[in-house]
């Protein structure tokens, strides 16, 4: 069963080596995914004859996993850098192209930006996930919690919507400190680094010339990198911010960008909950609150799978499960109020 199991993973790592490979169509890295797809072929094929030593069965053919063929077809629409998260979890490997050093260890402004959206891009596609996510237990918890008090209709509407504005301001709030005191802190040291830069040139050249070489560039390579890139002071603040603190100085993050983002998807979470109660009757808005609440729940578990690298069907189980289990413990908490208060 292990070499079986084997045997698919290498298969589906090679089909998805294709479609990044169809999707980089004519760069560089077209060439490199499909050498890296022959080499998961290969090793497939090795995988393959373990099974036949062992008296298993190989498949006559093998047919991608419905996850593989959605993450196939996402690929060419959202970009692999968006995906880099997603195809990671699913063994693909190469994916360091996207926030790694250019070619033979010299730094490259546009490789180095591609470096930032990559890891901008797979972020907040998690990002917004997990924020649907909060929205959509916190809200359905609440509305579940006041329905157990005994609380009529309009009120259960009025604390579902209010639920949703408060946790999404509050998302929102709570974001736009992060990134601006994140944006603060990265500010503060690039100031500090091109203060030392203006003073202490040829030891800022030392340490850059150090990080190359920890990155394999022989120790004479590499300073003369470093020296050169010293001679201009804009594009050695740059290298150094990028180098030493792994920082992208045009890249530093939107606090309203991301205070944005976070509102829009808490909303989306936690106006799902609430619908039932404006589209359905008062007798069927509680059965259908509880009902949107568990499909939606199953689907984010299921595409938070997507970057865990965890079966599908087990992350929606999992989510489902973790949901329920807050929703039927606020209603039984709010049961217990209603009763207690009369």
């Amino acid at each position: 069963m292990h070499a079986l199991e084997s045997w698919h993973e290498e298969k589906r790592s090679a089909y998805l080596y294709r479609a990044v490979s169809d999707a980089e169509s004519g760069t560089p890295r077209q060439v490199l995914f499909l050498e890296l797809a022959r080499a998961a072929e290969e090793q497939a094929g090795l995988w393959a004859m373990e099974l036949q030593r062992a008296g298993g069965q190989v498949p006559a053919s093998f047919r991608p996993d419905p996850r593989a063929r959605v993450v196939a077809w996402l690929i060419p629409h959202l970009g692999v850098p968006l995906m880099r998260p997603v195809l990671a979890a699913m063994k693909v490997r190469g994916m360091s192209l996207y926030h790694g050093p250019a070619p033979h260890g010299m730094p490259s402004a546009a490789g180095l930006r591609e470096k930032q959206h990559g890891r901008a891009d797979g972020g907040n596609l998690r990002a917004a996930v997990f924020g649907v996510n909060d929205g959509l237990v916190s809200n359905a918890s609440l509305i579940l919690g006041v329905a157990g008090a005994g609380a009529p209709p309009s009120v259960i509407l009025l604390s579902g919507v209010a639920g949703m504005l408060a946790g999404a301001f509050s998302m929102a709030a709570g974001e736009y400190v992060s990134v601006r005191a994140q944006q603060e802190f990265f500010e503060y040291q690039i100031t500090l680094e091109r203060e030392e830069l203006d003073q202490y040139p040829q030891e800022e050249a030392a340490e850059l010339a150090l990080i190359y070489t920890a990155k394999g560039i022989a120790a004479d390579e590499a300073r003369r990198m470093a020296d050169t890139l010293i001679r201009d002071p804009d594009k050695a603040l740059d290298t150094l911010a990028r180098e030493e603190l792994g920082l992208n100085p045009e890249e530093l993050g939107s606090p309203v960008g991301a205070a944005v983002s976070s509102f829009l998807a808490f909303s989306v979470g936690a106006f799902i909950p609430v619908l039932p109660h404006l589209l359905l009757s008062e007798h069927t808005a509680f059965l259908g609150t509880v009902t949107v609440a568990a499909i939606s729940l199953f689907g984010v578990g299921v595409a938070i799978s997507l970057f865990t690298g965890r079966r599908a069907w087990r992350g929606g189980v999992r989510m489902l499960l973790i949901g329920g289990l807050a929703g039927a413990a606020t209603w039984m908490i709010g049961r217990a109020l209603g009763v207690a208060l009369g």
